[in-house]
């Protein structure tokens, strides 16, 4: 064959591949149903090649350094492998199978070795240096001069600027943790498809409302068993469960299977991954100039070490603790009055936490979730974004989709400027690992001509039967409003540059705009107009309303107790300055007993299962509790106005959260918005610690 016509084969073959063609349909998103496993492979292989060509031109060129011809032109490499990584992880994440887990164990590492062969190029890296050396007499903007330091900040804490061994050294670990982490996360998904339980008639139904026995036969239909009952290790199957069970041994039952995810012995048990993991990411820290893998990570956070992030924890788990073992106390009296001698345990908490609820606040939380039908609560969602922020959400069928059950919406503003894409993908089922999260099948930037990001967001509630709508939680509904706050991070964002843009933030502030978001969902201003009855369309009545709010705080020694725990085993693991000998179970257990963990409560999760800390989140999991100090700050702004959707405070948090991305330092960005630094005392109020 002769070169021309290879040249011809590989342009055929590029056109006939979808993931390398030009996507031409609505707001160019990704023709899904024309993509197949196969075309990965192939996609990789070219996206790969390209990225290297562009890079050595960067490295090599003769020219002197300048931002254009290295900075600009490194923000431009890579877009081919961008596009086809962002809907391959996206998919592996929320619609697997086995064709795509094996392509991800062979692409995991690969990806690896070439983002290593990027941050780790000397030529390359000097290059930036020398423009970092001489940034004050670039004449650059202050964007500009954001991204050249953060540019030059992520080449120095990848090793760029030590010495060849260390940095091939460095390379090889980044590799291993690639292909651990990808096997990690594989395990966990095949611990929750291998276990489920079927309900074998009434009595094994037995304190179950009917939303949650619709969603189990639902599960049961997806398991190919229809006619049946069945619990699955979804959150947001097993969750309610040991909430309303009546059957304390299909509650034990069910729970042990849940907290065991990821340490069942033979092939997917990940206790000896996490060894192997820790030991790479000390010697990371070190050959870095760290002596943990915490001082490490922290030094380029909000926080800066670990010492900052034990002073919040060291005033939020002596309340949290002091307020969960007085809901114990107060579970073990109500299980008395009715008869039974058991020590309350971890497979009881939520049972009885619900019969304390409805006793104390005659709030059902059965009843609630009649109001609380997913595309209600998605409008209250929306119509929030609307007067906060402009947006208008219009359903787009016509868009393409990666499975039945996810949606797509434009946003526009009011004016009918595009804002960009969203998809929603919220039922549970076997091929979507569990959690909920946000990301992005495209991402905003300036650098070709003003382009809209396209984002999505995930979550696994339960489905309900065939001609039911899917009734939420109330924690299911604040989630969906988390998600949204990150989404909205995204399709706000409103930046020059990629790396920048959208949620490319320091972990212990990206959850600030989700968690902010929640706020409104709570309030009488968006619940009465869209909590309205699944049957018989009228709202929630003033008598919920009050017990929601007289209930706010209920539980929430539990909650935080559980959250805070998982985020001490983070901090904990990641601060081992010797990890040789590490064992997991002895390691979780004696650090468990150090802080007086109760044992009626097992943290959130558990580190055979910590998908946060094995992905991005490693020894930065309490993140959610930082950026919580400044939710329940930021919220205050707008209490204090006496109007929760004021204008003037709405578009100061535009301007300076949501559309920002990281153009600045993220405590100037939070100063900018309210004023003034956050106060950790309404972070205490808002939980009911004080």
């Amino acid at each position: 064959m002769t070169t021309a016509t290879k040249k011809k084969a590989t342009s055929a073959g590029a056109t006939n591949n979808p993931l390398l063609a030009p996507w031409r349909g609505p707001f160019k998103a990704p023709p899904f149903a024309s993509i197949k496993p196969a075309h990965f492979g192939p996609a990789f292989t070219q996206a790969l090649k390209a990225h290297k060509r562009e890079i050595a031109d960067i490295a090599t060129r003769e020219a002197k350094p300048s931002f254009a011809n290295t900075i600009v032109a490194l923000e431009k490499s890579g877009t081919l492998l961008t596009k086809v990584a962002d809907v391959f992880f996206n998919l592996s994440s929320a619609d697997s199978n086995d064709a795509l887990q094996a392509i991800e164990r062979d692409i995991a590492p690969k990806l690896a070795q070439h983002q290593s062969a990027v941050l780790l190029n000397r030529r390359l890296f000097q290059r930036i240096a020398d423009l970092y050396e001489r940034r004050d007499a670039l004449g650059l903007d202050s964007e500009a001069l954001r991204l050249l330091e953060r540019t030059y900040k992520s080449f120095v804490r990848a090793g760029a600027a030590l010495d060849s061994k260390s940095r091939k050294r460095i390379a090889e670990i980044n590799t291993e943790l690639a292909t651990l982490g990808t096997a990690f996360t594989q395990n966990v998904l095949a611990d929750e498809q291998a276990w489920h339980m079927m309900l074998d008639g009434d009595r094994d139904l037995d304190g179950l409302p009917p939303s949650v026995r619709d969603a189990a036969a639902q599960a049961a239909v997806q398991l190919g068993k229809p006619g049946s009952h069945a619990i699955t290790l979804g959150r947001s199957s097993v969750e309610p469960f040991l909430q309303y069970s009546a059957r304390r041994d299909l509650r034990e039952e069910a729970w042990k299977a849940w907290i065991k995810r990821g340490e069942n012995g033979g092939k997917t048990d990940n206790r000896k991954i996490v060894v192997r993991m820790m030991a790479l990411r000390s010697e990371v820290a070190r050959l870095i100039g760290y002596d943990t893998y915490a001082a490490y990570v922290l030094d380029d956070t909000m926080a800066k070490t670990p010492a900052e992030v034990r002073k919040l924890l060291d005033k939020v788990w002596p309340a949290a603790l002091r307020s969960a073992r007085s809901e114990r106390d107060a579970l073990e009296k109500r299980a008395r009055a009715e008869g039974e001698n058991f020590k309350i345990a971890a497979w009881d908490w939520r049972y009885y936490a619900e019969k304390e609820r409805k006793a104390r606040y005659a709030l059902d939380e059965a009843e609630v979730r009649s109001y609380l039908t997913l595309d209600n609560v998605l409008d209250a969602a929306f119509d929030t974004a609307g007067r906060l922020f402009g947006l208008v959400f219009e359903a787009r069928p016509d868009v393409p989709v990666y499975h039945p059950d996810v949606r797509a919406w434009e946003v526009r503003t009011k004016a009918g400027e595009h804002v960009g894409l969203f998809y929603g993908d919220y039922y549970g089922r076997p091929s979507k690992r569990s959690g909920a999260w946000m990301s992005s099948y495209r991402g905003q930037h300036k650098l070709a001509g003003s382009v809209r990001p396209i984002v999505v967001n995930v979550m696994s509630v339960a489905q309900g039967a065939p001609g039911t709508p899917t009734l939420l939680s109330f924690d299911d509904a604040r989630t969906l409003f988390h998600e949204l706050g990150h989404g909205l991070h995204g399709l706000l964002s409103d930046v020059t540059y990629p790396s920048l843009a959208m949620t490319n933030v320091m972990h212990d502030f990206v959850e600030l705009p989700s968690q902010l978001y929640e706020h409104w969902l709570s309030r009488p201003e968006v619940l009465k107009k869209f909590a309205l009855h699944e049957k018989t369309g009228k709202p929630m009545p003033e008598r919920i309303l009050k017990q929601l709010e007289a209930a706010r705080t209920f539980n929430q020694g539990f909650q935080t107790v559980e959250y805070t725990a998982s985020t001490l085993l983070d901090l904990e693991l990641h601060s081992l300055e010797d990890t040789s000998g590490l064992d997991v179970d002895a390691f979780e257990s004696e650090v468990l007993a150090r802080i007086g963990m109760p044992a009626e409560i097992t943290p959130r999760h558990r580190i055979p299962h910590f998908q946060h800390i094995i992905g991005g989140y490693a020894a930065g999991y309490y993140s959610y509790l930082w950026s919580e100090v400044m939710d329940a700050d930021a919220f205050a702004a707008f209490e204090e106005t006496g109007n929760i959707f004021d204008r003037k405070t709405a578009n100061k948090l535009k301007t300076f959260i949501y559309a920002a991305g990281n153009r600045q330092d993220a405590l100037d960005a939070y100063v900018a918005f309210r004023g003034r630094p956050p106060e950790i005392e309404g972070l205490l109020r808002k939980r009911g610690l004080t």
